[in-house]
């Protein structure tokens, strides 16, 4: 929100849904981020410590209020190759537009003020192999457009087979994984397309929250164990595991915020076709998604998520 010279942008690593009881807006100087930063060519999120990392964005967008959001269907549209083309039909008759992947911070706020030169009534933006940002005059005007976005972009999720319950609470005995609270997280683990889907790489960023996998390796299912091997050793710092054809196991020290990005995975590839030409991240593209070094972000969240979401919140059958 920007009222009057004051940018009130979240914290990094807070929770919106905290909003209501907890301080998650951190207060900028306007004309101080426009002036000390973007037009030095300097990221305000290096320069204000905790902000978040698109603040450069929600500075450079003229709009009062600006939502950026991480929705399913919204994704599950901007990681195909043709959604440009898509889309045009979808979001017809709205002051939209579609951002090229690009990184975070600067480089996304460079991007989005090239297109507001050209359209500056642009108040819809789909970011590819990202998410989407909505920008207008107040709360209510944003929360509207976002409902309009959300109708036109719905997609209906695919089926897929249930759970294995009982060997997946086999596996579970005597070790430190348990069952997730969010049961279509399992469609990971039993539903085909969505494996292929994985099989070719990282989708969007979030997917990298999971700092110290930058190969698909983590997304990708792992043959049905003997409950009696090794198997624990071998994944024991791994936060979930995707087990082919019966569903997913979470380690009880996950957080939070790793759930809630698995959650947000299964159902976005539950939307997306078997023959859709998807466009996945670039090795250069996650090396530099690795360069911003999320870790102080993630230890922030886990220090949080270990106090507030302790592991006997989770099935534990």
């Amino acid at each position: 929100m920007k009222i009057g010279s004051v940018l009130c942008v979240k914290a990094s690593g807070k929770r919106m849904a905290d909003a209501m009881h907890e301080d998650i807006f951190i207060p900028l100087d306007l004309p101080e981020v426009i002036g000390e930063c973007l037009r030095r060519n300097i990221d305000p999120a290096e320069r204000y410590p905790g902000v978040s990392i698109e603040t450069a964005m929600h500075a450079t967008l003229p709009h009062r209020a600006v939502l950026h959001v991480h929705c399913v269907n919204t994704i599950a549209w901007a990681v195909q190759n043709d959604a440009p083309v898509q889309l045009q039909h979808q979001l017809e008759g709205l002051h939209w537009t579609w951002i090229p992947y690009v990184a975070s911070g600067l480089p996304l706020s460079r991007e989005i003020e090239t297109v507001l030169f050209a359209r500056p009534n642009t108040d819809v933006f789909i970011l590819s192999n990202h998410g989407l940002v909505i920008g207008g005059e107040d709360c209510g005007t944003v929360e509207t457009l976002l409902i309009e976005v959300k109708r036109r972009l719905a997609i209906y999720p695919r089926w897929a087979p249930p759970a294995d319950y009982a060997a997946l609470a086999e596996l579970c005995q005597g070790s430190p994984w348990v069952l997730p609270d969010d049961n279509e997280v399992h469609a990971l683990g039993t539903d085909t397309t969505s494996q292929a889907v994985l099989s070719g790489g990282l989708l969007y960023p979030c997917q990298a929250v999971f700092s110290k996998f930058s190969t698909p390796e983590l997304f990708r299912p792992i043959p049905y164990p003997n409950p009696g091997d090794r198997w624990q050793s071998r994944y024991r710092n791994w936060p979930f595991l995707i087990v082919q054809g019966r569903g997913v196991i979470v380690n009880r020290t996950i957080t939070y915020a790793e759930l809630a990005t698995i959650s947000g995975l299964a159902q976005i590839v539950q939307r997306i076709n078997a023959s859709a030409s998807l466009r996945y991240l670039t090795e250069v593209e996650v090396a530099t998604l690795r360069q911003h070094d999320r870790a102080p972000f993630l230890n922030k969240v886990r220090q949080r998520d270990r106090s507030n979401y302790p592991p006997q919140q989770m099935r534990a059958r």
